[in-house]
């Protein structure tokens, strides 16, 4: 297992990689940060991990004390974050501004499943969100549905619907992040990809700054 195979320093950066320095385990909990999810929905996003090594990442995150098992309908296994996993979204974060540094493979994939836009746009989200923000909106990106939610200084993004949303937003993967990387304007990306369902009047205005002023530290 991944946990054998430990740098045994007394270094913090050290101890920190013995838990999460293992190829695909950051991706899984970058995933997680979207909600609990099934096994199958993590092998779907994370693209080319074999089920035996999903297994295994899993396990050991389960033995740090970053994942947890849940019970769900039907008998249905969750994987979830605990307060230790949930921790590691700042990082992430920061991780996703350095990687925007350098160009993608020419031969890039893109993720089975975009739980991946949760733990970056929410934390740059949380980041920008200003205190009187009051939304709870949905977003749909290429036909997979988040709900955020920005309320008392706080934001969450869910890879789930959004039950009563004050406005919906449809848009495209690939342009918003060609606009998060300053590759496309963001006023050409507001006017050409996006449609917004407006279900309480202003939300949507509200909407739009706290996302504009998210995906403007990506290209910064």
């Amino acid at each position: 297992m991944a946990g054998t195979r430990r740098y045994k320093l007394l270094c913090p950066i050290a101890r920190a990689l013995d838990r999460i320095g293992d190829r695909w385990t950051l991706l899984i909990l970058r995933d997680l940060h979207a909600g609990p999810a099934r096994f199958s929905e993590l092998q779907t996003g994370l693209s080319g991990i074999a089920p035996n090594l999903l297994t295994d990442r899993l396990q050991q995150l389960i033995d740090d004390g970053l994942v947890e098992k849940q019970a769900a309908q039907h008998s249905i296994t969750l994987y979830a974050l605990t307060e230790l996993g949930r921790q590691t979204k700042a990082m992430l974060f920061e991780l996703a501004m350095f990687g925007g540094r350098f160009p993608p493979d020419k031969d890039r994939k893109r993720p089975g499943n975009l739980r991946t836009v949760a733990v970056t746009l929410g934390e740059a989200c949380q980041r920008v969100v200003p205190r009187y923000a009051d939304i709870q909106a949905e977003l749909n990106i290429d036909g997979e549905r988040f709900s955020l939610t920005a309320r008392n200084g706080q934001v969450e993004i869910l890879y789930a619907p959004a039950e009563a949303p004050d406005v919906t937003m449809f848009t495209e993967y690939e342009p918003m992040i060609a606009a998060a990387e300053g590759e496309l304007p963001m006023s050409r990306f507001l006017q050409e990809h996006v449609r917004m369902d407006v279900h309480t009047p202003g939300k949507d205005q509200q909407l739009m700054s706290l996302l504009g002023a998210a995906m403007t530290m990506f290209a910064d």
